[in-house]
């Protein structure tokens, strides 16, 4: 069995759990605390971060952008990058946008200072991250819903990795209840329809000690 080594609020360990979902591959989560920096982990990925893909080949793929480019190589029955250059390109593009620009600018101020220094024991929040999170997030949210609303999926016609990248982000964020859909009503149209699909159940199911979600965040009519 494929191994993902994972933390349950990492967007960027979700994104591969939704691909992998959407293609029907199995396999099987392992929590891996990095904070910990496990010999027998660095071994396999010296740069100690999550996602890792471990195949039932003994092959250990590190990074989920590489993860996924992998995917696609091995698994192209479901494609998620497109089909023709340009789709690639913008699915490309914004994939880049959430992983990079989104990650830095919100998830990682808002999900390293309120869950992150918490369960590692690395310090306290740091409020001006806090903030600048908070700011950064009402530009991206009001971006991601005007590419909802003028377009069927965030790339164009088809479902994509880029919408997978922006809902394993969301999806994190709106576990603390700190996405404000109703600044966003095309966006948050999107996302009832991407957190609805099969292969995003077991991400609504995580679960963290010390953190309650919101009633709407499993519920799938939302």
């Amino acid at each position: 069995m494929r191994i993902l080594y994972h933390l349950p609020l990492s967007p960027y360990a979700r994104k591969v759990r939704l691909v992998m979902g959407e293609k029907r591959l199995p396999f099987e989560l392992k929590i891996e605390r990095v904070w910990e920096q496990r010999p027998e982990y660095l071994d396999r990925n010296p740069a100690g971060t999550v996602p890792m893909l471990q195949e039932d080949t003994g092959l250990c793929i590190p990074d989920s952008w590489v993860i996924c480019e992998y995917l696609e190589e091995a698994y192209p029955d479901t494609p998620l990058l497109g089909r023709t250059l340009a789709e690639r390109v913008e699915v490309r593009r914004l994939v880049v946008w959430f992983d990079e620009k989104f990650g830095h600018e919100v998830s990682r101020n808002l999900l390293t200072e309120k869950v992150y220094k918490r369960i590692s024991g690395t310090g306290n929040p740091d409020g001006a991250a806090l903030r600048a999170g908070y700011a950064n997030i009402r530009t991206h949210l009001a971006y991601i819903d005007w590419l909802a609303e003028t377009r069927r999926w965030l790339a164009g016609n088809q479902l994509s990795l880029a919408d997978f990248a922006a809902a394993a982000h969301l999806s994190c964020l709106d576990f603390l209840d700190d996405v404000d859909w109703s600044r966003a009503p095309a966006a948050k149209d999107w996302y009832a329809r991407v957190k609805s699909r099969p292969c995003f159940r077991s991400v609504l199911q995580d679960r963290i000690s010390g953190f309650t979600p919101p009633a709407h965040y499993a519920d799938l009519d939302f």
